[in-house]
Parts: structure tokens; C-alpha cells; sequence
């Protein structure tokens, strides 16, 4: 069968990256989390004191930035690593989703982290998930996804998502945080989170993860057996 990109964007707190983690498992494919890229500059900038509006400070801390996945046997998923230190559980923290959009939304830093994004997926077999997957860093993705949910119903799954890591959050500061970040991703000058003309829209609120996964695969397998047809012809 032959591979694709299936490029997943959306609102913050949709389900998107669980439904991306479970659709590349399914498929055998690599997920990719962009999310926890910014994350993970996002808590860089934070412990090295980057002023976001110093254009050189900026650069020489992204020149200073490697960011990679590992794969966790034991819990079996990916774990973002910030210059060989794991810092998946850190970058999950209230402080961080504060302040990832205000730092995603400067132009060094999506720069940067498009390019390697764009390197790790350039052969294909990869589900990535984001806010500008299916319009800036593979405009030519096969298959495009865009995830939307009821902000209250989002607000609810971020609340019991932090509670699962003994963090206890009003549910309004949860709701404003969620509309901070849709206005920044949204109205950014330098890749805004849009939705793709060609995307299939994927509103969330009412179907399990399962549902959600079922649908995206349908689609994929649509996708990889039209390539596979395309280039049956081309040979």
C-alpha cells in the first residue's frame, strides 16, 4: 500500500493529537506532535528568560534547541526530548499552554521548527498533527484533517486531562485560556491556523475516540488505495 501524509489540524483541546496517535498506530505510520515542538521551545524560552519581542535573542536560543522523539516501550508512545532531556510530562503543564501561542506565533520560531517538521515527514508514512500541517508545512498532504469541538465540552476534556496529572484548574480559566489561544492561532500574522479548502472537517464533540478514529483511517485507506491506483497507471 502505498503511503501517505495525513496532515491533522484544529483547535487546542479537540482530541486531535489522541486521534493522530491512534490513526499513525493503526497504519503503522510515525506520528509527529508539532504541538509539543512549540511546547518545547516554549519552556525553553520560559527557564532561559528569551524576551519573545529580542529578534537575536530568539535566534540564538532557537540555534541552541534540538528537540526528537523517543519512543516509550513501557507506555508505549512518543516522548518529546528538549536537548536530550525528557520533558514530555513538563511541557503538558498550565504555564506552558499560557504562553505555547504567544511563542508559536513568532516568525523565527515557525521558521525553525517547519523546517524539521517538513524533513521528518518528507518521505511520507507520518501522521502529523498541528495548527498549520495541512496548509503550510505539507500544503500537498493527501489527506487533510480539520478537528473542531464545542469550547465547553473542550474545556472539560483539558480539565480531566490535568487532573489525570494532579493538576487542579478552574474550569473558567481552562475556557479563557482555550479562547486566548484560538484568537493567537487564529489571527497570527505568520501561519494562522486555518482550515485547508480540500480538509475534511471532523467535529469532535459528540463522538468517542474510537468513532473519531474509525473515520480518519476510512478516509486514509481511500486515499493510500487511489495513490496506489494513480501510480499503477504511471508504471
Amino acid at each position: 500500500m502505498q503511503k501517505i501524509i495525513v496532515a491533522v489540524d484544529g483547535y487546542s483541546g479537540c482530541g486531535k493529537s489522541t486521534t493522530a496517535k491512534a490513526v499513525a498506530n493503526a497504519l503503522h505510520y510515525t506520528y509527529i506532535d508539532t504541538g509539543a515542538m512549540y511546547r518545547a521551545v516554549t519552556l525553553y524560552f520560559h527557564d532561559h528568560y528569551i524576551e519573545l519581542n529580542h529578534k537575536r535573542e530568539v535566534q540564538r536560543a532557537l540555534d541552541d534547541i534540538n528537540i526528537s522523539f523517543v519512543y516509550n516501550e513501557k507506555l508505549s508512545r512518543p516522548e518529546t526530548y528538549l536537548n536530550g532531556n525528557n520533558v514530555e510530562e513538563e511541557i503538558r503543564k498550565m504555564y506552558i499552554s499560557n504562553n505555547v501561542s504567544q511563542v508559536s506565533a513568532l516568525p523565527e520560531v515557525r521558521y525553525a521548527l517547519v523546517a524539521q517538521q517538513q524533513k521528518m515527514g518528507k518521505r511520507g508514512g507520518v501522521v502529523m498533527d498541528g495548527r498549520d500541517i495541512g496548509t503550510k508545512v505539507f500544503p500537498d498532504a493527501e489527506l487533510k484533517i480539520f478537528v473542531t469541538a464545542d469550547i465547553n465540552i473542550r474545556a472539560q476534556r483539558r480539565q480531566q486531562e490535568l487532573l489525570g496529572k494532579n493538576q487542579l484548574v478552574p474550569f473558567d480559566e481552562i475556557v479563557e485560556n482555550l479562547k486566548m489561544r484560538d484568537y493567537i492561532d487564529s489571527s497570527r500574522a505568520e501561519s494562522p491556523l486555518l482550515k485547508a479548502v480540500e480538509a475534511f472537517e471532523l467535529d469532535t464533540s459528540y463522538l468517542s475516540i474510537d468513532e473519531q478514529v474509525e473515520y480518519v483511517i476510512h478516509l486514509a485507506t481511500d486515499k493510500m488505495l487511489h495513490k496506489h491506483r494513480e501510480n499503477s497507471l504511471l508504471d
